[in-house]
């Protein structure tokens, strides 16, 4: 469903036998409710930078996103700040993909090598991946710094 807003859940996920409680908060990224983000980005451990893979114009605004982001949560160092690039909308290839795999590896390796993955939140491809391993790029960056 379309996010107006925000809007917030848990997740539970166990990450070397330890069970670990993400808050996970999924901001609109839709310019008339940018302004209501920069509560949600403080005190954020990761983040997640989420296109939709049949729509060129989502991820052409992902460099926007990502400065917004650091501009308003006041991470610190954040060069290390662990983002994962998501091209969402998997399910979607066969009528038209605008975006490719390779457009995104390649954003991804200019900006700080990033990780990537393709998902289907519709078909739950990927996405549990995807939770995981930034979450635990999010413990490993807690326990160096």
């Amino acid at each position: 469903k379309p996010t107006i807003g925000a809007d917030f859940s848990n997740k539970e996920i166990t990450i070397d036998g330890k069970i670990v409680t993400l808050q996970i908060w999924d901001t609109a990224g839709q310019e008339r409710y940018q302004s209501l983000g920069t509560a949600f980005y403080r005190g954020a451990d990761c983040a997640f930078l989420m296109y939709d893979i049949t729509n060129s114009w989502s991820f052409d605004n992902i460099p926007k996103w990502k400065k917004t982001f650091l501009d308003r949560s006041m991470v610190s160092a954040p060069e290390s700040f662990p983002f994962m690039l998501i091209g969402n909308k998997l399910d979607l290839e066969d009528e038209g993909r605008a975006v490719t795999k390779l457009q995104a590896e390649e954003w991804c390796a200019v900006n700080g090598n990033i990780d990537f993955l393709e998902t289907s939140a519709r078909d739950n491809k990927n996405i549990e991946e995807a939770f995981l391993k930034l979450a635990e790029k999010a413990l490993k960056r807690q326990v160096e710094m």
